[in-house]
């Protein structure tokens, strides 16, 4: 969770703190009030204190929110903060008999929607510890809630009871801890896959118009380019042998045929040929891919590779469209890393019948504002190249209904995340 994100959370756990506490204790002072004729007595003042100190509270974790640049410890204080404060509420309303026991279900909840999942059960551990303690001081004489200081809780209940309601509330805290947290990562987890569907939506959008322009310029540029190259070699035949024009004319030649690569290039990105499309084992070209990138004199010995991947996962796919794939984004991944370096790549199948690919690098990374600049044509954040690679990519794969998503980290690396549709394995290697 982003710091953005985080603390736009607090902001909303102050009001709900500040709406919710105000509702709770304001209805248990009425209901004081309509038993006790006296409106200051002990609990009563009690209570006027716990309210005073949550809006003081408030005001200080207002003034703070931007002051403090650790929100994740700022929530920590005032998750560790909101426990004692429950635990006051229950004391001055009863103890071991409050209605309010279930306040700590409450702070649990909403520490799982700030917290990690180590952070949820660390609160519920404080929950189940505060009560514990309060009722066995309360169990053994050593404190009394506001009102029953001429009884023992102990002349109420066995000690049986009292400990299986500190067990089921210790089971109740570790349970909502558990659950709401996995209810938690599952919609952080949707609304990731949302945001990554959303951009790639855009991103098929803005590239299928500027792939109707490019189509139409580049054929534009390609026949005069020919007609150009073919007089420019008819004319070096022509005439005589002279050192610097022999020279000039290679120039012209060797420019005009880097002109001509990349106005391909720029068609391959407008509109991708169409692929002979048959069933592809997808580990088997994955291995195939990684063997070549070994072999390459710019990787040899420099770059370690690491594989994790699941066989007998199956795509339907051009085989050379898919090595194009893999083998421009690993030569990617390896001209990251500067010097010495590892490459890490997971394959598995994940849900919905989905085939993940994950290549990541431990290079140089890419801040936030290549990241948005990725997949524009010509964008590239090399000293050489034509910023065309991963803009093809993008497109090879939108036209098997596959996509792509870049994670990455300036200083540390980046994570290329590929999805493919999976299909069931053909008929003849089941027989095999």
């Amino acid at each position: 969770m982003s710091e953005g994100e985080l603390r736009k959370k607090l902001k909303w756990l102050m009001l709900f703190r500040i709406l919710f506490s105000t509702l709770l204790l304001g209805s248990s002072i009425i209901m004081q009030l309509g038993e006790s004729p006296l409106p200051l007595s002990s609990p009563l003042i009690f209570l006027y204190g716990i309210i005073a100190l949550i809006f003081s509270l408030s005001a200080i974790y207002a003034l703070g929110l931007y002051h403090i640049k650790r929100h994740l410890v700022f929530a920590y204080v005032q998750l560790i903060i909101d426990t004692t404060v429950v635990t006051a509420i229950l004391f001055v309303t009863g103890s071991f008999s409050s209605i309010f026991s279930f306040l700590y279900l409450v702070i649990i909840i909403y520490s799982s929607i700030l917290l990690p999942k180590k952070g949820t059960l660390v609160i519920a551990a404080l929950c189940s510890i505060q009560f514990g303690i309060m009722v066995d001081l309360e169990y053994y004489g050593v404190i009394y809630p506001f009102g029953e200081n001429d009884r023992l809780l102990a002349s109420v209940y066995t000690g049986s009871q009292v400990f299986y309601k500190i067990l089921i509330t210790m089971i109740a805290c570790f349970a909502v801890a558990l659950l709401s947290n996995f209810l938690s990562e599952q919609v952080r987890e949707t609304r990731r896959e949302l945001r990554i569907m959303e951009d790639h939506v855009k991103r098929v959008e803005k590239m299928a118009s500027i792939g109707e322009m490019a189509a139409g310029m580049a054929h534009e540029i390609k026949n005069p380019l020919a007609s150009l190259i073919g007089s420019i070699q008819l004319l070096s035949e022509d005439m005589r042998y002279d050192t610097d024009h022999d020279r000039l004319m290679r120039i012209i030649l060797r420019e005009a045929d880097r002109l001509s690569s990349l106005v391909n290039n720029f068609l391959l990105y407008a509109r991708p040929p169409v692929g002979r499309v048959k069933a592809i084992e997808l580990d088997k070209v994955l291995a195939d891919t990684v063997e070549l990138l070994k072999r390459d004199a710019n990787t040899n010995g420099r770059i370690t590779i690491a594989k994790t991947i699941q066989p007998q996962i199956w795509i339907s796919m051009d085989p050379v469209h898919l090595r194009q794939i893999f083998w421009n984004l690993l030569l990617n991944a390896a001209e990251a890393i500067d010097g010495e370096g590892t490459i890490e790549i997971e394959m598995c199948a994940s849900k919905n019948r989905h085939a993940v690919v994950r290549i990541t690098d431990d290079g140089i990374g890419m801040t936030r504002k290549d990241l948005k600049s990725i997949f524009n044509p010509f964008f590239t954040t090399k000293p050489a190249g034509t910023g065309l690679g991963l803009s093809i990519v993008h497109r090879i794969l939108e036209a098997y209904d596959a996509w792509l998503n870049i994670d990455s980290e300036a200083g540390k690396g980046t994570t290329i995340t590929l999805q493919f549709k999976q299909i069931e394995p053909p008929l003849k290697s089941l027989l095999t």
